[in-house]
């Protein structure tokens, strides 16, 4: 019996090892890329530098310029916001050339996940390709959203109203469930009473919005019509509406330095209290910068048309730096024009730069604000949409995801199957779920993303780049 229980154990240690091999080898091994190959790819390489610039100046500058400076300069950072914004845009550059480095010498779409993929091994590229489908998913359905708001408040509320009249509240709905259910016990009104008591307060408050949204389920459909058009199109369709935006920025910047009043930023009262351009301290202007990070998420992806640009080693480069130029540049001048025209502490967090022309008497200026933040949304938009496919035909490719999600359409030269469910997946949660959560959940998956894609360089730096005999990046694990 002693030999026996012996063996076992043998045998079990010997199992254990092979088995704890296997998923080492299976969760670490690298992806390595045929350098005679890098090239090859089933999608179509039609895109110019000008449109991946486009399309990355259009996925960061978003309604979210209108809307986050307002509320930095009121609350965090004062007229230091123009600091604020050139050190956020410093360490978004950093960032951004990471994914320009990994771009040029790994043309494939994917994005991070390739890059993660490449450099740490399958189990970290894995995690960080859920991340990145559900940050685009997600951030899809946060700028859909609004964008419908942003629309019914326009029209007074009118859209909002009448889709409230067709759909209705979650809590009215619920009701009329609990109205149906038939239960079969001595007190039916209790029971039903608590179990609308759960539904309502424990989840539909927690996630769902009030009433869901028609509007930003319709304007993801509407976009991800475009995107399953082709690559051209949908790049097209967000270069119109990104010149749009940059002319209403070239607009507010100009027009708004006519009003420009510099003892703004010199030292001034506020209720007996002296402030200057740095009213919250240096710690608000770092403070400041943090928030402003995020006006700068979307250049990574820039790195997911990697495989559908002509000249992919000098393309993506060019156009991050490019992008991430013009996009600090309008983001410090428009901090400027902001804080020069009204003192901080009266700038409106919600409506900064409407209520600013306002107060300098040039009302009609809201409507021309209006045009940019609706074109800024809808660009941010197709920069998710454009992005969300491509990132799961990549994994798809790799057998991380169902292949049947790797099918490349013969005419339009894009993962259409990927695009019909991830964007109805999408087109759901807008209709169902409130900013708030979203927004939640995203900045998560973005920061995890952008650290090990860093990393990941680091650890490149420290490989060897090419075995001349086979012509295969090489890494310390299994080709695949």
């Amino acid at each position: 019996l002693k030999c026996f229980l012996q063996s076992l154990l043998l045998l079990t240690q010997k199992i254990s090892y092979i088995i704890m091999v296997t998923l080492g080898e299976s969760f670490f091994r690298l992806k390595t890329i045929k350098n005679v190959n890098v090239m090859e790819t089933r999608l179509k390489r039609c895109l110019t530098i000008t449109d991946i610039t486009l399309l990355g100046v259009g996925h960061m500058v978003g309604a979210g310029i209108y809307v986050l400076t307002g509320s930095v300069v009121r609350n965090i950072a004062g007229p230091s916001i123009v600091i604020s914004f050139a050190l956020a845009g410093f360490a978004s550059f950093l960032s951004a050339l990471c994914y320009a480095e990994f771009g040029g010498r790994f043309p494939k779409a994917g994005s991070a996940y390739t890059y993660v993929y490449i450099g740490v091994g399958e189990l970290w590229a894995f995690v960080v390709g859920w991340n990145i489908i559900l940050e685009h998913m997600l951030g899809a359905a946060a700028v859909a959203r609004s964008w419908s708001g942003y629309l019914t408040s326009l029209v007074d509320g009118s859209l909002k109203n009448s889709s409230i009249v067709t759909i209705g509240h979650f809590d009215v709905c619920l009701i009329i469930v609990i109205e149906n259910l038939q239960i079969q016990t001595i007190d039916d009104s209790v029971i039903a009473a608590l179990l609308l008591h759960y539904l309502y307060y424990i989840w539909v408050q927690s996630f769902f919005a009030d009433s869901p949204d028609l509007i930003a389920f319709l304007a993801v459909v509407a976009v991800a019509v475009f995107t399953g058009l082709g690559s051209k199109t949908s790049t097209n369709f967000n270069s119109l509406f990104t010149i749009i935006n940059m002319l209403v920025i070239a607009f507010v910047v100009c027009y708004g330095f006519t009003f420009a009043d510099f003892t703004l930023w010199s030292v001034y009262k506020v209720d007996s209290a002296k402030s200057s351009f740095f009213p919250y301290g240096i710690g608000g202007t770092f403070a400041g910068a943090a928030s402003c990070f995020f006006a700068y998420i979307g250049f990574d992806g820039l790195a997911t048309a990697g495989e559908e640009a002509s000249d992919p080693a000098r393309t993506i480069p060019l156009a991050t730096f490019i992008s991430m130029s013009i996009v600090t540049v309008a983001y410090i001048l428009m901090a400027s024009a902001l804080t020069l025209m009204v003192p901080f502490w009266k700038v409106n967090p919600t409506a900064a730069f409407s209520d600013a022309f306002a107060s300098r008497g040039a009302t009609w200026a809201k409507y021309i604000v209006s045009v940019g933040a609706m074109s800024g949304m809808t660009t941010s938009l197709i920069g998710s949409m454009f992005a969300l496919p491509r990132c799961v035909y990549a994994m798809a490719e790799d057998g991380l995801i169902f292949k049947i999600f790797g099918q490349v359409n013969d005419k339009t030269q894009v993962p259409l199957k990927a695009v019909i469910v991830f964007s109805a997946i999408t087109s759901i949660i807008a209709f169902l779920f409130d900013i708030e959560t979203l927004v939640e959940f995203l900045s998560i998956g973005t920061l995890l993303a952008y650290t090990i894609v860093s990393a990941c360089v680091i650890v490149l730096r420290y490989r060897p780049a090419l075995n001349e005999e086979d012509n295969i990046i090489e890494g310390n694990g299994m080709n695949v």
